[in-house]
């Protein structure tokens, strides 16, 4: 692992995206503990994606048009369901406390599983780490795929702290937000907007 590859991987964490939006929508929803769990989920979700730049599966899904398209309008489906759920205060911008400590873990659970889902239904996701791992590898053949996977578990370390800081500095503006229901409705807004707007944009992507 090199300085470049960290300092590469930091800009390409720190660029908003699906997961940073949701990790954001969620923070401001629902607080800090909510903020973590999307952090966590979001980079679990990136775990099949990094699996399949490792085994070579990202290689075929850039290959096959049928299979690039079955994941890519899974994920737009999804976008526009969270954009929805956004929309009618459902989901990452539920602000309904939790009843029971047990609902609670329900719910951090469901927010986990969302944005696992996320990033799992990006087709892109596992093109890019397929063109993004490799020009960090020493050129050593016998210990490629366990210099990508060390170099994905990096990768992947480095998105979970960034996003709970996102989460974190998003939780700390919740109060504020909460206590002007025209502000809540703007954000509420925005953030089914962008949900919307990143779907429209995975929609005109092609393999």
């Amino acid at each position: 692992m090199t300085p470049e590859f960290l300092a590469t991987a930091l800009v390409v964490v720190l660029a908003p995206g699906t997961g940073v939006i949701y990790t954001l929508a969620t923070g401001l929803g629902q607080g800090k503990r909510a903020a973590v769990a999307a952090a966590f989920g979001c980079t679990l979700g990136i775990l099949p994606a990094m699996l399949a730049a490792i085994l070579g599966l990202a290689a075929v899904l850039h290959a096959s048009a049928l299979a690039f398209l079955i994941v890519k309008w899974a994920g737009v489906a999804f976008l526009l369901y969270l954009a929805w759920g956004t929309l009618k205060e459902r989901g990452a911008f539920d602000v309904s406390p939790a009843t029971s400590p047990a609902g609670a873990r329900r719910g951090y659970v469901s927010i986990a599983t969302k944005a696992v889902l996320l990033n799992t239904l990006n087709p892109k996701l596992s093109i890019f780490f397929l063109a993004f791992l490799p020009q960090f590898l020493s050129g050593d053949p016998a210990t490629a795929t366990a210099e990508m996977a060390g170099l994905g578990a990096v990768f992947m370390a480095l998105t979970f702290v960034v996003f709970v800081g996102y989460g974190v500095f998003a939780a700390t503006a919740r109060n504020v937000v909460l206590e002007s229901p025209r502000a809540m409705t703007w954000a509420r807004r925005t953030f089914a907007a962008t949900f919307a707007g990143l779907g429209l944009k995975l929609a005109l992507e092609r393999a």
